[in-house]
Order: structure tokens, then sequence, then C-alpha cells
């Protein structure tokens, strides 16, 4: 894990995608960090970035509910891939669905490394950002 590497979205939503924009202007802004954000529309191109010389992950949020390739098919698709488990990328998961304990109990199966509620209030939602960059960052590594 490059904690100074990618920090890769999948967000089917525009306006979703154009709120984490801000959001992480505003982090980079405000604490300095210098990651680059990859931001991914449909969840089948990740897999692709992920194997191309381009990539360089530091952790990987995705959403749940997306169309053609859900966030449940996405992490299946890349903890079956032997290649891409070894590179060990946090995978969090960013939704809406609150008080969902099927979805839960699925992502959890999933060895996801975390499962966050999207708030509805701007500044919540910057602080959780932040929450979970700085986790990561300030998480050992071998």
């Amino acid at each position: 894990m490059n904690k100074d590497g990618d920090i890769i979205i999948i967000e089917d939503d525009s306006d979703d995608r154009e709120l984490l924009i801000h959001i992480f202007k505003e982090l980079g802004e405000e604490h300095g960090y210098q990651n680059r954000l990859v931001l991914i529309e449909e969840a089948e191109d990740l897999v692709d970035f992920l194997k191309s010389d381009e990539a360089n992950p530091f952790i990987i949020i995705s959403d749940i509910n997306m169309p053609k390739v859900n966030g449940f098919d996405l992490r299946n698709l890349i903890f079956s891939d032997a290649e891409l488990r070894k590179m060990a990328i946090p995978f969090i998961f960013l939704t809406t669905a609150r008080n969902n304990e099927e979805f839960l109990q699925r992502a959890y199966e999933l060895s996801i490394q975390g499962y966050f509620v999207k708030p509805i209030n701007y500044t919540a939602y910057k602080k959780l950002i932040n929450d979970i960059i700085t986790y990561w960052k300030n998480a050992q590594i071998l």
C-alpha cells in the first residue's frame, strides 16, 4: 500500500462524484494530502485500471448500488483475482444504504475494511472522509 498513492472512488452518481471532488480538494488543501483522486463511474472499469501501469492505489472507496456491476460483485472480482488480492488495497464501502443488516453482513463476508453510510450533512461527510483517509495514512503496513 502506497500511502501517497491513488484514492480510487467508484461512484456512478455524478452529483456524488462532484461532491467528493470538492471534499477531497478541501481536505488536500487543509491537510496537505498529495494523493491523486481517481474517479471511476463504471465498476467494471476498475479491474482494468488496477492492472494498468497508470495505477498506484492507496485505497478504494466504492458505492454499493450501481448498475451492471454492484459493489459486492466488484469486491468479488478483486478478491478472486490473485494478482489484485496480493496488492492488499484497503476496500471501503461508502453507501446510502442505511440500517441494512443484509448489506452489512454481505459486505463483511467479502473481507472489506470498512462500511460507511454517506452522511446527509456536508460537514459530517467531509469529516467522515477525513477520518477514513487519516486512519489509513496512520496504519502500519509491511
